[in-house]
């Protein structure tokens, strides 16, 4: 239970972060900005921001599941916070760079947006099955959060 609970606490704010910015924060950003060019730097800041700290919950949750002992739903655990966080890593230093940079020269905009939903919403879906696996029944006697 001593770790269980702060794991699971990290899984739900990794979540909760990605769905707040992307299905409310960032929509409500461009409806009521109205101009892209405004609303976009914005965005994109959030978004750095939302990578950053999704990797240092990722690190903090590889430790406690590290911790928690081997098991096959601790290598699960582990598997889904170095998927979500090797996302992260793209999305902050490739994706958003070639975002930048196709909106400074006219380059294929939509290409590189659409890859970074993809990479976010990997993320999500990630952190969800995480999420998920830690809040499921514990094995008999297990200390283990994932």
């Amino acid at each position: 239970m001593r770790l269980q609970r702060p794991a699971l606490m990290l899984a739900a704010l990794w979540w909760g972060g990605i769905t707040a910015l992307s299905f409310l924060a960032v929509p409500t950003l461009f409806a009521t900005l109205g101009n892209p060019a405004v609303a976009g730097p914005v965005a994109a800041k959030l978004f750095s921001l939302q990578c950053q700290a999704g990797l240092v919950i990722g690190l903090v949750l590889l430790i406690l599941v590290r911790q928690g002992g081997p098991s096959p739903m601790a290598r699960t655990a582990l598997a889904l916070v170095c998927v979500a966080m090797a996302l992260a890593v793209l999305q902050e230093y490739g994706v958003a760079q070639k975002i930048v940079s196709a909106r400074a020269s006219g380059g294929d905009l939509r290409l590189w947006h659409g890859a970074g939903s993809a990479l976010v919403l990997g993320q999500w879906l990630c952190s969800g099955a995480l999420l998920w696996r830690l809040s499921g029944p514990r094995p008999a006697g297990g200390d283990q959060p994932a």
